[in-house]
């Protein structure tokens, strides 16, 4: 439980302070938009977000741009690390040119600007930009998921071969030996620099293996089933049978599906207790008064709906993700419908720090929301999957455009009245110029964010 939150009481404005402020970056792994009990999920605990909630400004609509691949969480953070569009973060992070030079992050930056920049937790984004990233590390994750009582980690290495002779099988669950090795720096950290911690979770990601005592607050049969529940997504869109669609036999049974829900959920609220010790480390720190938070998840997850178990899609349960910032100077208990990427995270702690951004990120900074000079952030996102699924949404309207195997389908939602998406309205008569409309919008996205595929979307053949 977390007592005095001098973190989140001072209201000196950010440029006003003499001290640059230190930076808490706190991401969870497969956590959904939607697994918040102060943002709307009653059937969830989450009393230590639900805190941070109250106290810093809550973005409701926070997305990714999506993935190139299955594991969508390598495209999703090198977004956030680079404040790169999607197609442009896969060319210099997940594929680059030999002999290309890495990419900037932002702990790499705040590291060159006098900071402490350390990271701890999951990376999976390689070994060269972590060495790249850093001045130091603990408990540092470089795979995509393990057994969390066994996840293999290492120490930093400050000649950035991390050497996998050298790594360790964790002692503990994923989540408490991160937390601790969060714990243990921000107990140990003095001195004038700031820091930016970077503490990157596992959680909530399968295997869903929870302790006892945190499944049993949530019975399966209890578990409400989603309204776009399906035994089976309506047709193929290119991913059916990737390696998250066989964690629950087809078709989907709403037995089965309340069973995951209930792991997730017990996972989320695992990993509330983690996150919860972290901030009471922060709170009896010296460096309370002075330290943004931010919380955030790299993509969210289907866990039944629409007949989909996994991320691999441009659905709103897939593609939104948490996204909480508290602060000092910043709002408290503000709820933001402004729509964001995670990719604008990057810009917008360069504002809030003084530290000038490089011209290579392509995030817009949400610091004007923040500050409350701006309502709205981004007019319409473009969501990507692989090269056979295409989004793009308004605040209202929402298109999905599918290529497989060279079979077309659409799908139009308002999300306004239909907000999970369950109600298609691509054949209704009254809709061809607005599904023209938005088609157009969709191009101009894919064209601005370097989309190699709109050439074969236009013709047909995407790559």
């Amino acid at each position: 439980m977390l007592t005095r939150r001098r973190w989140l009481q001072a209201a000196v404005p950010l440029a006003a302070q003499t001290r640059r402020p230190n930076i808490l970056f706190l991401l969870a792994d497969d956590m959904r938009f939607d697994t918040i009990h102060a943002l709307g999920n009653e059937e969830i605990r989450t009393p230590n977000l639900d805190r941070l909630a109250g106290r810093g400004t809550a973005f409701t609509h926070a997305a990714i741009m999506g993935g190139t691949m299955g594991a969508v969480c390598v495209p999703s953070r090198a977004m956030l690390l680079t404040g790169r569009t999607l197609f442009r973060a896969h060319e210099t992070v997940i594929a680059p040119k030999p002999g290309a030079e890495p990419p900037a992050t932002f702990p790499g930056l705040f590291r060159d600007a006098g900071y402490k920049s350390y990271g701890i937790g999951k990376w999976h984004n390689g070994e060269r930009l972590y060495a790249r990233s850093f001045s130091g590390g603990s408990g540092i994750f470089f795979g995509g998921m393990a057994d969390h009582l066994k996840t293999p980690v290492a120490e930093f290495d400050p000649a950035g071969e991390f050497p996998k002779a050298g790594r360790r099988e964790g002692e503990k669950f994923s989540s408490e030996l991160f937390s601790d090795a969060a714990i243990r720096f921000l107990n140990g950290h003095s001195g004038p620099d700031p820091f930016c911690l970077y503490v990157a979770y596992t959680a909530p990601h399968d295997p869903r293996m929870a302790p006892k005592e945190f499944r049993d607050l949530y019975p399966p049969e209890k578990m409400k089933l989603p309204r776009s529940f399906l035994p089976e997504h309506p047709f193929d869109n290119g991913e059916l049978r990737v390696r998250d669609e066989m964690l629950a036999p087809h078709p989907r049974t709403p037995a089965v599906v309340r069973e995951h829900i209930a792991a997730y959920y017990a996972m989320i609220t695992h990993l509330d207790s983690q996150i919860g010790r972290v901030l009471e480390a922060l709170d009896r720190s010296p460096h309370a008064a002075n330290t943004i938070v931010v919380f955030a998840a790299d993509n969210g997850l289907a866990v039944g709906r629409h007949g989909l178990m996994g991320k691999q899609n441009v659905y709103e349960h897939s593609v939104r993700v948490p996204l909480m910032i508290a602060g000092p100077g910043l709002p408290r208990g503000k709820r933001s419908d402004a729509m964001c990427y995670l990719l604008d995270l990057f810009p917008t702690l360069c504002d809030l720090t003084g530290v000038r951004a490089p011209a290579t990120v392509e995030g817009k900074s949400l610091a004007p929301v923040l500050h409350g000079s701006a309502r709205s952030h981004r007019d319409s996102l473009l969501f990507a999957y692989r090269g056979f699924q295409r989004a793009v949404r308004t605040d209202r309207w929402k298109l999905i455009r599918y290529n497989v195997g060279g079979k077309r389908t659409t799908q139009l939602f308002d999300l306004r009245e239909d907000p999970e998406e369950t109600r298609d309205l691509s054949g209704d008569p009254s809709q061809p110029d607005r599904i023209a409309e938005l088609q157009r919008l969709l191009e101009r996205h894919m064209r601005a964010a370097g989309d190699s595929t709109l050439a074969g979307w236009l013709t047909g053949r995407p790559d």
